[in-house]
């Protein structure tokens, strides 16, 4: 039988990740209108696929569809990242289990590359890719691979928070001295640490997105902050 043939990445799903980057990662502000003729040039698409992934990112609320008026960047919700933060925390402290118990030796070396990779990192550019990648690993060791697909589709307003926070709140060496101390929970086979290093890490860009909205009222709408949940402290 032939070789199957890789699949073809659409225009449409060009536009959506080149258009969702641009938001995530600020170059397209809160509150800008976006110009389905100015963004077609710019990806080097036609008006079709570009409307089609602004209709994509609508539903994960980064776009809001204006008739008559226009397609604008939304503001950063707190309630919402707050949402997305419980998601993500639920689906990766849950997987936690299962990676410590099917981690193998050979399953360090990649995860310690990655770390190493982080730990080279001069830019949110660089680093952000890499803390993607590393929190899909771990997914990854536990079988559940699958379930990035569902913190994704929930994060967009998380995403913009992190890359923010990136942008003088929070230095890359913390998220790497995070991630160094969740691999070393789980290579010890200690769940209730790893748990714990985890759940602090992803939390903590709840504190950031109080002190984002302070120095940058701008970039977020006006609903009132959420209720927050204390982490459970760290275990020594």
């Amino acid at each position: 039988m032939p070789e199957a043939t890789p699949a073809r990445t659409s225009a449409r799903d060009v536009a959506y990740s080149r258009i969702r980057e641009r938001i995530i990662s600020g170059e397209e502000q809160p509150g800008a209108l976006l110009s389905e003729n100015e963004l077609a040039v710019v990806l080097g698409l036609s008006r079709t696929p570009v409307r089609e992934a602004l209709l994509l990112i609508a539903q994960e609320g980064l776009v809001e569809v204006r008739p008559q008026r226009g397609t604008y960047v939304t503001y950063i919700n707190p309630a919402v990242v707050a949402q997305a933060q419980f998601i993500r925390e639920a689906i990766e402290i849950a997987s936690l289990r299962e990676c410590v118990r099917q981690f193998q030796p050979e399953h360090a070396k990649p995860l310690r590359a990655v770390l190493a990779q982080q730990e080279l990192c001069t830019s949110r550019e660089e680093f952000y890719p890499l803390d993607e990648q590393f929190h899909r690993m771990l997914l990854a060791i536990a079988g559940h691979e699958t379930a990035w697909a569902t913190v994704a589709n929930a994060k967009g307003h998380l995403d913009r928070a992190r890359y923010l926070g990136l942008s003088g709140f929070r230095g890359i060496e913390e998220y790497v001295h995070d991630h160094r101390s969740i691999v070393d929970a789980i290579e010890r086979g200690d769940l209730a640490a790893a748990e714990d290093s985890l759940r602090m890490h992803l939390r903590f860009v709840l504190d950031d997105v109080d002190a984002m909205r302070l120095k940058r009222p701008e970039l977020f709408d006006a609903s009132p902050l959420p209720e927050r949940r204390a982490p459970r402290a760290a275990r020594a």
